[in-house]
């Protein structure tokens, strides 16, 4: 049988695709892979640290070190979904993993959505749930001067807003919890809105990404006050980088949204993740001497996983900081 009779060039089709398959298998088994690690379950579970049903956290206790008398620093996440949806379950499993392996207790956090109050009720229950926690730090076994917040999206921009925004204690408060300082010491944010405030964002991202379906709700802005001197002192005290200030903590921002102009043909809401955000705050927070970074998963390694590598250097930089 020769090669270019019909079988031959069968066999020889069937040796070459191996020969790929082969070359493929080699290229694949030299990139690691980074499955997602199983999340243990909460220490403590629907913790209610307000009144509303949703003012619920869930605890997870970093094991001791034995080399060190002080207690476990802590980091509160805040789920994303639009201020519209989502749940604390959300936690990713790399950021808990990286966390409670580096000495690091977490709680992950509901709050309030818009449809049901709009801001700044999801910020305010935030900045409660710090205020609960370093309230009964004793109880969670966590170092009160040591609590630094992160989030993804609608979460992210809590965790900011939290960050920057003077210090929500009320010494004359009749409830404890709100006696208690909302100061963090560091943040660590992916895929944040620095400002919810339309005007901005059409001006420094651009496109339609002004539009997006969650901004109107969250703001609770109605129709017949749009474009009224009301409207525009909620848009900037709902965002973070209004409140950015000397003395806040430092931060650092992640972005996977490609770093580049959006499209003339842009949808609306496209580009409520842009870099560009965490570019406007670096340069805000530089201007009052407070260090952020800002990341973009295309600096990673390519052989990587990149939710691998935010979360391993988010949890440095908490580490760094705490």
């Amino acid at each position: 049988m020769t090669v270019g009779s019909w079988p031959g060039r069968r066999l020889a089709a069937l040796a070459v695709g191996a020969g790929l398959l082969l070359v493929t298998w080699q290229v694949v088994a030299q990139v690691p892979r980074w499955p997602a690690p199983l999340k243990p379950p909460p220490a403590r579970r629907n913790v209610h640290y307000g009144p509303h049903e949703r003012n619920v956290l869930d605890f997870w206790r970093a094991l001791p070190d034995p080399k060190s008398p002080k207690r476990a620093p802590l980091v509160v996440f805040f789920h994303g979904g639009g201020f519209r949806q989502g749940d604390k379950s959300g936690i990713p499993a790399r950021l808990l993993y990286h966390c409670l392996r580096s000495g690091i207790s977490v709680a992950s956090a509901n709050y309030r959505l818009s449809q049901n109050a709009p801001y700044p009720a999801p910020m305010r229950d935030g900045a409660r749930a710090i205020q609960y926690l370093r309230l009964h730090a004793d109880e969670f076994g966590i170092d009160p001067n040591r609590i630094a917040a992160s989030g993804s999206s609608a979460g992210a921009g809590i965790a900011l807003w939290i960050g920057f925004h003077d210090d929500l204690a009320d010494p004359d408060s009749q409830d404890p919890v709100l006696r208690q300082s909302s100061r963090l010491v560091a943040v660590g944010v992916d895929g944040a809105q620095s400002s919810y405030d339309p005007r901005f964002i059409r001006s420094v991202v651009g496109g339609r990404a002004h539009e997006h379906s969650a901004l109107k709700p969250f703001l609770g802005i109605p129709d017949q006050d749009l474009g009224t001197p009301r409207a525009f002192r909620v848009y900037e005290d709902a965002s973070p980088i209004t409140h950015a200030s000397a003395g806040d903590p430092p931060a650092i921002l992640f972005y996977s949204e490609p770093d580049e102009p959006l499209p003339p043909d842009a949808r609306p809401g496209q580009g409520i993740h842009h870099p560009r955000f965490g570019a406007a705050l670096k340069a805000r927070l530089e201007e009052v001497g407070v260090g952020c970074t800002v990341r973009h998963s295309s600096e990673f390694p390519a052989a990587e996983d990149p939710d691998e590598v935010m979360f391993r250097e988010m949890v440095e930089f908490f580490r760094m900081h705490l």
